[in-house]
């Protein structure tokens, strides 16, 4: 096969039921798909996968078809011919396609250099991000974008600065107690929820900390309702019980962790009563929390709703800590450590690994290094850049010019906060490459509009994130139209970039998809036809061996004081930082007197994806702002009214629709995210009228270790729509 052209015809499966692997969001649960006359008839879940144990959810069942089939699909590059943004097209051959798209990328590198060339996805746990990274890099550029810093990302730099490495690892099957943080499993995780069913019925306990009642607190034994934005003061709070009623492990403490005796002078400062005044969680609940939590083995259950603040490393920090020293690390129902079959490569193995890097002189370039190290740069979690910095640097040219970058199946139009600002920013780029399914607001500003394939048409091999066992994503149809792999379109690339000189090094050591996956699998022993025959193989693993897998700190320890964080001139301490709304002016307090959270899980949606589908417009058809009684009393608003939200310096306001309910506590309100009018008339389809994003800044204060931004607990006031409603750039003003 010659690089760069595509794939071979893929012959249709014959009918019959085939094991897979759902990758329509993170949890990627194990899949049976039925094929019948070369069309997938059925998705559902694989009571056999070790990992999901047959919890599946609708995403899987009508949305990975429907997203394949959808009458929307793009099926041909398309090339602008009118201004950027007018919605006009012209259906060019893939050879058009790609050599424009070398000789602009090649035109940007040889004015500006390659550090000016970015490219943005979602991360690196799929092949498509790896491969877009590689694709910058074999340029000559560190900068892609991920969307970690909004989400997971201050998980990640905290278990890295600390040194878990336990990112998911949730034991909830042998648990004897759940904390479940800011984490709605039910919407979120169907493996995750199925399992904290079956660990309450077997007589688990359960402790939800979440200012939102979410189903889970139907299981829980205990529910801590703090205010947004305070849990770190409540963890410490935790770690303090454990020490002063010497709850702790001893023996594991003195061996394996560095910074105890700090760690307790600092819990010292948030004795039960005072983190009840800071939290507005009764003494007495904090210290039964840490006395069930203590009574393991005990789960640590994490997610979005401690992750999206200024302060979300510090906060993660602080509930790591707890698990270090309550013995619950990689015992059987704690948190496991991440493992891996030896031999066998992980998407973030071969991020780091120096056979594909850059020189270090060249990746401490990276947009956003000089600032969050532990973020970008050759220190970082995945070497990407700080996205806020990048909007910056094609707008101002600090710290220096970006001109051009190729954006693959990512809407961060929807899905970046300050939508107006990224899209001045993508108007203003010399060239703008989109690979995606569907003609998205981030597409509709392109150049260049590529036709991607979908999960049922792609074959991925990875490391299953609640493990321990390797996953397998089987194409079952062959792409529709001319839609092609991530890898497919960077090879094609690579080939053209390299025969106009414009290539630092072809970092791309596989001819097709088939190839790089069996390079993964290295020599794990583990082979596709095993995975393909079950969707998934297993592997030995053993627990607790820290002599064995000894911890990525420079102590060799946990780092309770970690050594990254003070060779940075940041506290080694986990600590409670104010929540953003009360770190904002009085007279902006008083302007702006709620509390907004977002990113509300949506049954229906991933992110921005899947707003093209009836099916998923019928479950939820509008975006909604969940209210208190009390407060919707205040405002004068009813359930079912349209409102608008704004918040300080947003450049804009969003029109939601009002869900009385008591689930938000009185003053605080809360939305999810992604949300845009598929079929509303271009650019934006609406993003600029029902996208909360739209209504909040991209902007200071970061995480000083991360670099991420408050996009929850923010200051907000909400009244209603009437003859406010924010009309669209398009000049629609209504919903559907």
């Amino acid at each position: 096969m010659t690089v760069g052209a595509p794939a071979p015809a893929q012959a249709p499966l014959p009918d019959g039921t085939y094991p897979s692997t759902c990758w329509e969001c993170g949890t990627v649960c194990g899949s049976l798909v039925t094929v019948q006359g070369g069309r997938v008839v059925r998705v559902g879940p694989n009571p056999a996968h070790p990992a999901s144990k047959g919890a599946f959810c609708v995403k899987g069942i009508l949305g990975a078809p429907g997203w394949r089939d959808a009458e929307q699909r793009l099926l041909h590059p398309l090339k602008r011919v009118g201004a950027r943004g007018e919605g006009r097209w012209a259906r060019i051959s893939w050879d058009e396609a790609l050599d424009l798209m070398a000789d602009r990328l090649a035109a940007v590198r040889a004015r500006w250099g390659p550090l000016a060339i970015v490219g943005a996805v979602s991360g690196a746990f799929f092949s498509r991000g790896l491969t877009v990274a590689l694709l910058m890099r074999s340029l000559g550029s560190p900068n892609w974008m991920i969307n970690q810093d909004l989400c997971g990302g201050c998980r990640a730099v905290s278990d890295r600065a600390t040194g878990l490495d336990i990112s998911r690892g949730e034991d909830i099957e042998r648990t004897r107690c759940a904390l479940v943080v800011g984490r709605n499993s039910a919407m979120a995780d169907p493996a995750e929820w199925q399992a904290l069913k079956r660990a309450r019925a077997r007589g688990a306990r359960v402790i939800v900390i979440d200012p939102k009642r979410i189903p889970a607190c139907d299981l829980a034994d205990l529910w801590l309702r703090p205010r947004p934005g305070t849990d770190a003061a409540l963890a410490l709070a935790m770690i303090h019980v454990l020490i002063t009623e010497g709850r702790y492990d001893h023996a594991f403490v003195a061996r394996w962790t560095h910074g105890f005796p700090a760690l307790a002078a600092r819990a010292a400062q948030y004795p039960p009563e005072v983190a009840a005044r800071l939290t507005g969680v009764p003494a007495e609940a904090i210290v039964r929390a840490a006395r069930l939590y203590a009574d393991g083995p005990a789960t640590f259950v994490s997610g979005h709703g401690i992750d999206a603040f200024s302060a979300g490393v510090q906060t993660f920090r602080a509930f790591h800590c707890l698990v270090a020293i309550s013995g619950n690390l990689d015992r059987p129902g704690g948190n496991r450590r991440v493992k891996r079959p030896r031999g066998f490569r992980t998407y973030l193995d071969v991020l780091h690994d120096p056979a594909f890097r850059l020189p270090v002189e060249v990746e401490r370039l990276t947009i956003g290094a000089d600032r969050f190290p532990l973020w970008a740069g050759p220190d970082g979690w995945q070497m990407a850049c700080h996205n806020p910095s990048v909007i910056e640097a094609i707008l101002t040219g600090h710290p220096y010019p970006v001109r051009a970058m190729y954006v693959s199946g990512v809407n961060i139009v929807v899905t970046y906060p300050d939508s107006t600002r990224t899209v001045q920013a993508l108007r203003s780029l010399d060239f703008l490459a989109v690979a995606t399914q569907m003609m998205t607001p981030t597409a509709a500003l392109a150049d260049l509009v590529l036709p991607k394939t979908t999960t049922l048409e792609e074959e991925e091999v990875s490391l299953n994130p609640a493990g321990p066992c390797v996953s397998y994503t089987r194409a079952v149809l062959p792409p529709r139209g001319e839609a092609r792999t991530d890898l497919e379109i960077a090879l094609g690339l690579v080939e053209r970039l390299a025969a106009r000189g414009a290539l630092w090094r072809n970092l791309f050591a596989w001819r097709s998809q088939r190839e790089f996956n069996e390079f993964l699998l290295g020599d794990s022993g583990i082979t596709l036809g095993e995975l393909a025959a079950r969707g998934y193989a297993e592997f030995p693993y053993e627990l607790g061996n820290f002599e064995a897998q000894p911890f990525r700190t420079p102590t060799g320890k946990v780092e309770l004081w970690s050594t990254a964080l003070e060779r940075l001139g940041l506290d080694p301490l986990p600590d409670y930082v104010p929540p953003p709304y009360e770190r904002r002016p009085a007279a902006e307090r008083a302007a702006f007197p709620l509390v907004l959270l977002t990113g509300d899980r949506e049954k229906a949606y991933h992110h921005s994806r899947f707003r093209e589908q009836a099916w998923a417009r019928r479950v939820s058809p509008h975006p909604e702002l969940l209210v208190h009684p009390e407060t919707a009393a205040a405002l004068g608003i009813r359930d079912g009214d349209w409102v608008l939200v704004e918040t300080p310096g947003a450049s804009a306001a969003c029109r939601l629709r009002a869900a009385v309910t008591d689930a938000t506590p009185p003053g605080v309100v809360s939305t999810g995210m992604g949300w845009w009018w598929p079929e509303a008339p271009g650019p934006d389809h609406g993003a600029f009228d029902v996208n909360i994003n739209a209504a909040m800044r991209y902007g200071a204060p970061w995480d000083p270790a991360s670099g991420s931004a408050d996009t929850r607990g923010l200051p907000c006031r909400v009244r209603s729509a009437g003859e406010g409603a924010p009309r669209l750039s398009t000049g629609s003003n209504g919903p559907p």
